[in-house]
């Protein structure tokens, strides 16, 4: 059986990535029918009045602050080619106080998300934490533009995840890059290549498959990375809306196979392009695929691109 991940756009919080790091304080990381969903008439308005504040709440990773905690970057700015200490803090809204205490998922305690916003430069970073609540972590920009920053993270006592965005400027010779074609299958080092299958429909669940190969070989001794065979965020193109990722199967569960497909269950908030980073591990290294995909209709609605500039 595929792995299985579930992407759903946190409608009810707050920008279709981006997959590396194996610890803390390093850095990262065919469509099936729409599944049914029946339609309750509400009984006393309140169903109504919540399913009408979901429709209205924005897409994960729009908003500096959300759900009582805000996004302090302390360096809005780096070089373009230039190593670069980012650093950042989780505050508490309610007294400014930083956050200290996490819950892990898939093995870390917060994901830290760069993408540029032409969505050609993708960065999975897993930063270290000081005791005073500061993370740090050095990044390495290849070209200059406007990018944001996503911290994906779940308090520690709380059930809901939290994914925060701000802007980073990165200075240099700048010239925007356009959005890379949809296609169905993108290239990683070393001779990897990703083909994927399905697509994305604005509201409902669909099947995302895709197959990994090595010099026209499937590989079939794909090795964990963050408590699965591959870990996939997606990025909307316009204003970076985040889509939150859940798998629904892990390695030595019994019926997750190491390879070559990894499954996904997606969700798009809307119709639109995405880019989509799938990140997979093989040999002991972290490598990346990234794909634009067209949601609602199109000549082209499913595809990839190239490789994205991703170091681990």
């Amino acid at each position: 059986m595929n792995t299985g991940l579930r992407i759903t756009a946190y409608a009810t919080a707050v920008a279709a990535a981006f997959g590396a790091a194996y610890a803390l304080g390093t850095n990262v990381d065919t469509v099936s029918k729409p599944v049914a969903h029946s339609e309750k008439k509400d009984h006393g308005g309140g169903h109504a009045e919540q399913g009408a504040a979901k429709k209205a709440a924005a897409p994960a990773g729009l908003q500096v602050s959300a759900q009582g905690y805000a996004l302090d970057l302390r360096t809005p700015r780096a070089q373009a080619g230039e190593r670069t200490e980012l650093r950042f803090t989780v505050l508490k809204e309610s007294s400014g106080a930083p956050l200290k205490t996490y819950k892990k998922d898939h093995g870390k305690e917060l994901h830290l998300i760069l993408a540029s916003r032409d969505l050609t430069t993708y960065r999975h970073l897993h930063p270290a934490r000081a005791a005073d609540g500061t993370w740090s972590v050095p990044a390495t920009l290849p070209k200059a533009g406007d990018y944001r920053v996503f911290a994906d993270f779940t308090p520690r006592g709380a059930d809901a995840k939290v994914t925060l965005g701000t802007d980073l400027a990165v200075t240099g010779p700048y010239a925007p890059g356009k959005l890379p074609p949809v296609t169905a299958t993108a290239k990683a080092p070393d001779g990897y290549e990703v083909r994927l299958t399905g697509g994305l429909t604005p509201g409902k669940p669909r099947e995302v498959n895709l197959r990994v190969t090595r010099d026209g070989r499937p590989v079939t001794d794909l090795q964990p990375y963050l408590g699965a065979y591959g870990h996939l965020v997606a990025l909307r193109a316009g204003d970076l809306a985040y889509l939150h990722v859940h798998p629904n199967g892990e390695p030595g569960d019994g019926a997750t196979k190491p390879g070559p497909e990894v499954s996904f269950t997606a969700t798009a908030p809307s119709a639109g392009s995405y880019r989509l980073f799938l990140d997979f591990r093989h040999e002991g290294v972290v490598r990346t695929a990234a794909f634009t995909v067209r949601a609602g209709g199109g000549p082209h609605e499913t595809g990839g691109g190239t490789e994205a500039p991703h170091g681990h």
